[in-house]
């Protein structure tokens, strides 16, 4: 048995609980939180994302096999699945504090992959441009978001610091 076999049983575990969170996520946005959906400033067009990055997945792959262009299809997803809370964000000027700090451990998250591919680079010779690019162009939609973030929630812990003082 080659270490693929081994690698693949490991990661078994950690792709069912992955998938099942995902599943889950799903339920609880679709039944429990439905009524928290907000109709009125969510109007973002999701065939906007979608049929630009389903092109580039047939387009730009490394083989044009149904798996390899799925893959490249979440990738490329993946890098602009944040567009729609940053467009209801910049619509509504506001966002829940939960939501602030998902977002921000979100994009700190996706930063913290470019520097793995960094250190990948310098240890294996290793880079996938395709994952690479596509996580600095998601990292760069988070930029603006990190500013905000940085500025306004700094500002609002110390109004809520002031209040409780008083």
């Amino acid at each position: 048995l080659g270490n693929d076999f081994i690698d693949s049983r490991v990661c078994l575990p950690f792709q069912v609980v992955f998938l099942l969170c995902a599943y889950i996520t799903v339920y609880m946005i679709y039944g429990k939180f439905r009524k928290t959906f907000d109709s009125e400033n969510d109007t973002f067009r999701l065939e906007f994302l979608l049929v630009p990055v389903i092109g580039l997945s047939f387009l730009e792959n490394y083989s044009f096999t149904p798996l390899e262009i799925l893959w490249t299809f979440s990738i490329y997803l993946e890098s602009v699945a944040i567009l729609p809370q940053l467009f209801m964000i910049s619509k509504t000027g506001e966002a829940e504090t939960i939501t602030t700090h998902y977002l921000f451990f979100l994009g700190l998250y996706r930063a913290l992959y470019l520097a793995n591919w960094i250190r990948r680079y310098q240890t294996e010779n290793f880079y996938d441009q395709i994952a690479v690019v596509s996580g600095v162009v998601q990292t760069i939609f988070y930029c603006d978001f990190f500013y905000l973030y940085v500025t306004k929630v700094n500002i609002r812990a110390e109004f809520s610091f002031q209040a409780h003082l008083l």
